[in-house]
């Protein structure tokens, strides 16, 4: 059974740092691309970061390029999320997901985690 469990979520102040982490099992890791997205409460999910867990290509939304960063370690099987200089904007619950062929920001992924929730204190 393939699952994917985000971690790391949690209250930070604004302009503050957090880092998500997304452990996969089930799954041969080197084979997917990693996929990160949020959602806010009534209003559709969005697809922020993704990477290539074998050739640690990685792309971004521009909402999000320069403040987030993504990185795999395929020795644990789990892919990170960095987010940095924190905003009001970035509140929400964050997903992970898992796809076969190449990387994507849509929502067309294979397998998803249950998200973790950050929250962000003025």
């Amino acid at each position: 059974e393939v699952q994917l469990v985000e971690s790391g979520g949690g209250l930070v102040q604004a302009g503050g740092s957090l880092r998500l982490s997304c452990k996969a099992s089930g799954l041969w890791f080197d084979d997917y691309h990693i996929g990160w997205f949020r959602q806010v409460p009534g209003r559709e999910r969005e697809g922020v970061s993704c990477i290539g867990t074998s050739d640690g290509d990685t792309y971004y939304s521009d909402s999000v390029k320069g403040r987030f960063t993504t990185s795999s370690d395929s020795a644990k099987n789990t892919v990170y999320l960095q987010i940095d200089s924190l905003k009001p904007g970035d509140p929400a619950v964050y997903y992970c997901a898992a796809r076969l062929y190449g990387c994507s920001l849509r929502e067309d992924y294979d397998y998803w985690g249950r998200g973790t929730q950050v929250f962000v204190s003025s």
